[in-house]
């Protein structure tokens, strides 16, 4: 690092879209050596104006001055040679390649013409060591865990010169364990000078690692303050542009009759090598949660529940009936919904239109004598368009990729409306979602809750638990630990019975 502590200001930055206006002259400050949480609902802008630091995009009007320079815009190359790197919530790295080699990936050093193995060896090992990390530079990185893969990515960025780090959502798909870890990481960045600039929806992290908060709202700073002096209240207000209020109960919690048939049950339920002995109840009316870190075994239990995976051991029934599904369509056929941790990867069309995802799993059900028409795709999507608030343009042939995340949730949620689901199943179900949209996506599956439906929900966010569940099952090391019911769900045991 340089003596000098890294600068970049950002004053007056305008952008638009399609001659509609998503950056309104915002102002942003980063400082080498400190953390600065930038905050915001999908669609605020927070993802507009770092790309434009990175060169990404370029601005309509401003400056943009870093490290004394000062320009009115930026290409990547030039972002990167004044030390500016973005680490992406989805990771960009090459899985079959070792730690050594992805962090010298795309600038191998060479000799006489060849890739110098020694320099990319001993180019990793300095770096590493900078971090403090132990990692087995020999190891394939697709074999390390999310949290380890993301930090040789940061260590990529540090043998490249970075002076200022953008992290995009970081934690989103870490156990609590792996998070601390990146936090230690960041704390280590930050006092080696680094400018950090944290995206992030998880409020409970900003305290915690950053040094000062601006929150962007409509393509406005709505707020800018030291990150000690502000509350959580503040923060959510400031995104929202209204008061959401505390983590609090459901009001409606539901208690089922004791003798009620269980619309879905595990019985001494085992996945090899996954988890083992696992025993649940879910009945109509009824949301239960499944809570517990990555490699809890929670995902998977909820994968055995679509198809996705098959139990080795014990016993699945639906409405009281023992089944064994071979794919997730027989799990659809017998009445049972699915939302994906990764809705982009695994739920999605993202390049088709939202009345098409929408009506995907009804496509029998929708066609007319074996012919399905965008009409009747149409019509679906419209059945649920306000029922769920799903913010976009009055156009089922919108693209999916147009929406922000909460909306796309919404979208799929749809799905199983449409195809009257008896069950629902959500892994994750607001991961990378801002603060309103899962306010929105909680009394969504409350309502469907409601009308009858039995969801199961397997989630490492103890809040969402608390804003969600009548009953929690914590899950650790693949087992059952404990059986929590309405008031007996609050952060503070979640946490102590998860060991977090």
């Amino acid at each position: 690092m340089t003596d000098a502590p890294f600068q970049l200001s950002a004053r007056g930055i305008r952008k638009g879209f399609g001659g509609v206006e998503v950056l309104h002259g915002v102002d942003l400050d980063a400082t080498g050596g400190s953390v600065l949480a930038l905050l915001g609902e999908n669609g605020a802008g927070k993802s507009t104006l770092v790309k434009i630091i990175a060169g990404d995009y370029q601005p309509d009007d401003g400056r943009l001055t870093i490290a004394g320079q000062e320009r009115t815009s930026l290409t990547p190359p030039q972002a990167r040679d004044l030390g500016i790197r973005m680490i992406f919530q989805e990771l960009a790295d090459a899985p079959t390649l070792t730690v050594a080699e992805n962090i010298s990936l795309g600038r191998w050093p060479t000799r006489r013409g060849l890739v110098s193995w020694r320099a990319v060896k001993r180019r990793a090992a300095e770096v590493v060591e900078q971090l403090g990390v132990d990692l087995d530079l020999d190891a394939p990185v697709g074999s390390l865990s999310v949290g380890e893969r993301q930090i040789v990515e940061i260590a990529r960025a540090l043998s490249d010169r970075a002076r200022c780090l953008v992290l995009d959502e970081p934690t989103a798909a870490l156990s609590s364990q792996e998070a601390e870890r990146l936090f230690t990481f960041v704390r280590r960045l930050r006092d080696q000078g680094v400018a950090l600039i944290y995206i992030t929806h998880r409020l409970d992290e900003v305290r915690e690692i950053s040094d000062r908060v601006v929150v962007l709202r409509d393509g406005n700073v709505a707020l800018e303050a030291e990150s000690g002096s502000v509350s959580r209240e503040q923060m959510v207000s400031a995104m929202v542009g209204r008061s959401l209020g505390e983590v609090s109960r459901p009001a409606d919690v539901h208690q089922p009759p004791v003798d009620a048939t269980p619309a879905l049950r595990f019985d001494g339920a085992a996945l090899a090598g996954e988890f083992d002995e696992v025993a649940l109840d879910v009945h109509g009316g009824e949301v239960v949660a499944l809570y517990g870190k990555l490699g809890s075994g929670i995902a998977e239990v909820a994968e055995c529940a679509f198809g996705v995976r098959r139990l080795s051991a014990g016993r699945m029934e639906l409405a009281g009936k023992a089944v064994s599904f071979r794919q997730p369509w027989d799990a659809i056929a017998a009445g049972v919904g699915f939302l994906p941790a990764d809705r982009q990867r695994e739920g999605a069309f993202m390049v088709r239109s939202v009345a098409e995802n929408l009506a995907a799993p009804s496509w029998g059900p929708l066609s007319r004598r074996g012919f399905l028409t965008a009409d009747r795709e149409a019509t679906a999507y419209r059945r649920w368009h306000k029922e769920l608030n799903i913010r976009s343009r009055d156009d089922p042939r919108q693209l999916l990729a147009t929406l922000s995340g909460g909306n796309q949730q919404k979208v799929l949620l749809g799905r199983w409306l449409e195809r009257q689901s008896k069950v629902l199943v959500l892994v994750e179900p607001t991961r990378g979602v801002d603060v309103g949209a899962r306010q929105e996506i909680y009394r969504a599956i409350r309502a469907l809750a409601a009308s009858g439906v039995a969801v199961l929900v397997a989630t490492s966010d103890y809040e969402e638990v608390v804003q969600l569940a009548d009953r929690a099952l914590v899950m650790g090391r693949g087992r059952v630990v404990a059986q929590l019911a309405d008031h007996e769900i609050t952060t503070q045991r979640l946490t102590q019975e998860v060991g977090g």
